[in-house]
């Protein structure tokens, strides 16, 4: 450990160059350094080993011992992982390389690895940690720092963040395609509270706005309702005619594109609220961080298929 302590890299330098061009002068003008001073550094590194480093060829010049070749060997090696570390650093600073933790809501699922594919195609050094949960999930993960930026709906009052309109998030109710209410030439509110509503878990801001929509239509009248951990297991129990839901119009897109499922065509529906991207307020972007926040911004349409889900409802107007 002591003779590791007392090396430098001007030392091992200056090794390196003796035994590649043969002698003292050669090696000094090459490092930019004085002969006296090769010579001082070449003196001071064998005393530190005490062993011969160097030794004299039958041609005059100099050549290296094989505890020199082992030293010099080991110089080559350390060279290379400074460089790396310098490049890696230099990288760092221009925010082309590092990790940004991202957290989607489960809602977000269906675009979210779009979104990864995407940044990392741009910037492949930087490492995107996507964690999907639902919306109370996620805010738990900004408030306890273990996310850098979040997407999801409407901004949460806490943490306190800077939060960025990314397009439209429209909310449809939706049956199987044969159910009487979507072949309905009208749909009232008296319709709709009729049937069992499927919900999303507690803590799922899709559940949240159904209920909203629910209270506000029913004015406090009670409905059946069953609760279910996924929009997955939602949608299955739709087109097997157990409901009717209420769910983000990105999580359904495909099927109601291919008829699986249906749309139900009644007053206040679609319900249009926004996705945004967010951070804390408080959060100190690293560059990394910057770019990826930039490059969600810069090109949000088409990674939340804005345009997709307007088309596949029948949505006129800002689709972005």
């Amino acid at each position: 450990m002591k003779r590791l302590q007392s090396l430098t890299l001007k030392q091992l330098r200056a090794l390196e160059s003796v035994a590649e061009y043969g002698s003292i002068t050669a090696a000094a003008e090459s490092v930019s350094l004085t002969p006296p001073a090769v010579h001082s550094a070449l003196k001071t590194l064998e005393e530190n080993f005490q062993i011969k480093l160097l030794k004299k060829a039958p041609s005059g010049s100099f050549e290296p011992t094989p505890e020199g070749e082992i030293l010099i060997a080991a110089h080559r090696r350390a060279q290379t992982a400074l460089n790396r570390a310098i490049h890696e650093i230099e990288a760092l600073g221009r925010g082309v390389a590092g990790t940004v933790s991202l957290g989607v809501v489960s809602t977000g699922k269906y675009f979210a690895p779009g979104i990864v594919g995407f940044v990392q195609d741009a910037f492949p050094d930087i490492e995107i940690r996507l964690t999907i949960g639902n919306r109370d999930e996620i805010i738990r993960r900004l408030e306890d720092e273990t996310l850098d930026l979040a997407i999801m709906g409407r901004p949460p009052r806490a943490p306190s963040n800077l939060a960025y309109r990314l397009g439209s998030h429209p909310h449809v109710m939706i049956a199987a395609p044969d159910h009487p209410i979507a072949t309905a030439a009208s749909v009232t509110p008296e319709d709709v509270l009729r049937e069992k509503i499927i919900l999303r878990e507690p803590g799922s801001g899709s559940r949240i706005l159904a209920m909203r929509f629910l209270d506000r239509i029913g004015a406090g009248e009670t409905y059946e309702s069953t609760n279910m951990g996924s929009n997955e297991t939602i949608k299955q129990s739709v087109r097997a005619g157990l409901g009717i839901a209420l769910l983000s119009a990105h999580t359904c897109i495909d099927e109601l594109r291919d008829g699986r499922l249906a749309l139900i065509d009644m007053p206040g529906l679609p319900i249009l609220r926004s996705w945004y991207v967010l951070h804390r307020d408080t959060l100190d972007l690293s560059g990394a961080m910057k770019n990826v926040l930039g490059m969600i911004r810069d090109n949000a349409s088409g990674m939340i298929r804005a345009r997709e889900v307007a088309s596949a409802i029948g949505l006129k107007g800002d689709a972005g």
